[in-house]
């Protein structure tokens, strides 16, 4: 039985992160590991735009090769306002008798950011394997006759992970990852419990 695909999408919800360790062995090889998925309440928007280069190679007076790159996304990420545990685990800023200092000389961590967008359907839950994300604006306003939220922005950088994954026998580095109607039920009903890598999978036959 085919399975009913989405035909809109709307919303953002669900938003969860888990901070990224990377080690490199003695041979180069580099391993991601991710630590507990906690949540990011309070999710607004987000838009990425796709990085990469594409470029056409001409010869035999045409287009010969069509050469393309991914390397990744970046755009903003808006929420109510950034939880304090991003600030300190993710950011660097530390807790000093119960005040949060930030400072100059800190190594940020990177992240694996997890949301899902609605569909008409179901929703579709999407993961970022490796995000780089800067500091929010700090801004506010004077409350008026109505009080309007201020949110906090943050820009997101989005690289392929440098962990090498063997998908139909090709080595691949994972940047993105999202369920479709055929997702295993069990494979989305943990989606927020641990970060999500496929398993190794030979060529095909034939």
């Amino acid at each position: 039985m085919a399975q009913e695909k989405n035909k809109i999408k709307f919303g953002l919800k669900n938003a969860h992160y888990a901070v990224v360790t990377e080690t490199t062995d003695d041979e180069g090889k580099t391993t991601s590991t991710y630590g507990e998925v906690k949540p990011w309440p309070g999710a607004v928007s987000i838009s990425l735009d796709p990085n990469g280069d594409s470029n056409n190679f001409y010869a035999d007076d045409g287009i010969y090769a069509a050469l393309s790159s991914n390397t990744g996304y970046e755009g903003d990420f808006e929420s109510a306002i950034m939880p304090d545990d991003v600030l300190m685990s993710v950011l660097g800023q530390k807790l000093v008798n119960g005040v949060l200092v930030e400072s100059s000389n800190v190594q940020q961590n990177y992240i694996a950011l997890m949301f899902e967008i609605n569909g008409d359907v179901k929703a579709r839950r999407f993961l970022l394997y490796r995000c780089m994300i800067k500091r929010p604006a700090l801004s506010s306003q004077t409350r008026e006759d109505s009080t309007e939220p201020v949110t906090d922005t943050t820009t997101i950088t989005v690289t392929p992970r440098p962990d090498i994954n063997i998908i139909d026998g090709e080595e691949h580095n994972l940047t993105k990852a999202s369920t479709s109607p055929t997702t295993d039920a069990d494979v989305y009903k943990n989606w927020y419990k641990a970060v999500w890598v496929p398993s190794e999978t030979p060529a095909p036959e034939g």
